[in-house]
């Protein structure tokens, strides 16, 4: 009825009109503009009934900007196979109030009273807190520096097919550090410069003057790795800087697949219970859902870089075997790991940063709660788990000063009842 309105309705006005005019003061014309009125406002509002208007939706800027969304979804993409598509991460804030010497770093403890569940872990990563830095910046950058000049290759590498997507992790970095942390790093026409060490990075001269991951080792405090997708479907490790992992080395793993590397380490429970649900991520993560992952060790010595403990950096075989047994508390430290995963999205490469906290125990064991927990964490690891962490070689003495020190802070009032109150994981 409504495709014809208008000129129905132009019709009718010329027939009424010369009406109107003759006689402007008639009870029929006043009745003939009514009814059309009427009729005209009728018609309108049915016709938009029918087409209703598009709600407007507001830009939300904390969503990432994204592109070829049909692309990032990876809906039937053969393996192996990535194309590029345009991303781009909301800018992040400055860290307020950020201070090389003063930021402390943060409080991770992420560990449960038992049972202990072997899970991947991951968390949705709020874009802002992708790099984290604070107060020992400048003994990792320190420690990175030395590692690079006495071992060099050993622990930074780039595959040549790899050389595309480790740039592309500079140019995140040139991008997102001088926006985080501005009183560090200033963005520069060629990459960025850092304001306390004086280094300058180029990140678009070629050759580069280094390795490009051996240079984002020296923008960050964290170890770095990127994985890439071949055509079996795994994700191998192809470029990476591998500085300060304290139980692992990067030429043990260099050009692995993502099994191959759990399998060799005997990460317990990774065939049974990691595996597969490991894989399906990989495949499905995208440059829009970056995560976060944590966990923690027991080290039994002061050694960031490398545990000498469980021997030589460079012997063959290494591991808990060769550490001493109950050595005094003092030599016990917390080593906690936070991890980020993302996908590059013109490389496709899944990156890694593992940022490392170091302390020692009889430091985390004075805050609320934490002797409590751990020594219920520790001794709820099965078998499997107490052997890749060496808990036999430190057992007895760690766990008698935790449960010491747990009694000190009930006898001083400590409610466990509010725990869940004062914390969340996984601090």
């Amino acid at each position: 009825m409504e495709d014809d309105l208008y000129p129905r309705l132009q019709a009718m006005l010329e027939d009424i009109l010369p009406f109107a005019i003759e006689h402007p003061h008639s009870p029929l014309h006043t009745l003939i503009i009514l009814s059309l009125s009427i009729w005209l406002m009728i018609s309108i509002y049915k016709r938009y009934l029918s087409h209703p208007t598009p709600r407007t939706r507001t830009l939300d800027i904390e969503k990432p900007t994204v592109r070829n969304c049909t692309e990032l979804k990876g809906a039937g993409r053969p393996l192996g196979l990535w194309k590029p598509v345009i991303f781009h991460p909301p800018p992040p804030e400055p860290y307020r109030n950020w201070d090389i010497h003063n930021t402390l770093p943060l409080p991770y403890r992420p560990f449960r009273h038992g049972p202990y569940h072997i899970t991947m872990g991951l968390r949705t990563m709020k874009w802002d807190e992708w790099i984290e830095l604070d107060n020992h910046y400048l003994k990792f950058h320190a420690d990175k520096a030395r590692r690079i000049h006495e071992r060099g290759s050993k622990c930074c590498k780039t595959a040549p097919e790899a050389f595309d997507g480790a740039v592309e992790l500079l140019e995140e970095f040139c991008d997102y550090l001088p926006r985080r942390y501005p009183s560090l790093y200033r963005k520069t026409v060629d990459g960025m410069d850092n304001l306390v060490t004086y280094e300058s990075f180029n990140i678009f001269e070629r050759p580069l003057v280094e390795d490009p991951m051996q240079m984002a080792a020296r923008m960050v405090q964290d170890d770095l790795a990127i994985m890439f997708e071949k055509s079996d479907g795994q994700y191998y490790l192809l470029a990476g800087s591998i500085l300060l992992a304290g139980f692992w080395r990067l030429e043990d793993k260099w050009r692995m697949p993502l099994s191959e590397i759990h399998t060799t380490g005997a990460v317990p429970g990774f065939k049974q219970k990691l595996e597969k649900g490991m894989m399906n991520f990989f495949r499905r993560i995208q440059p829009n859902g970056p995560v976060l992952r944590n966990n923690y060790f027991i080290q039994v010595d002061d050694n960031l870089a490398w545990s000498d403990s469980i021997g030589p950096e460079d012997d063959a075989d290494v591991g808990w075997n060769t550490a001493f047994k109950n050595k005094a508390i003092e030599n016990h430290w917390f080593r906690s790991e936070r991890q980020s995963l993302r996908r590059l999205p013109r490389s496709g490469g899944v990156v890694f940063t593992i940022r490392t906290y170091f302390h020692p125990i009889i430091e985390i064991a004075q805050q609320p709660y934490v002797p409590g927990r751990l020594a219920s964490a520790i001794r709820s690891w099965g078998d499997d788990v107490a052997r890749y962490k060496g808990r036999e070689r430190y057992q007895d003495v760690l766990l008698e000063y935790l449960d010491a020190r747990h009694q000190e802070q009930l006898d001083a009032g400590l409610d466990v009842s509010k725990e869940d109150d004062d914390r969340s994981y996984p601090y």
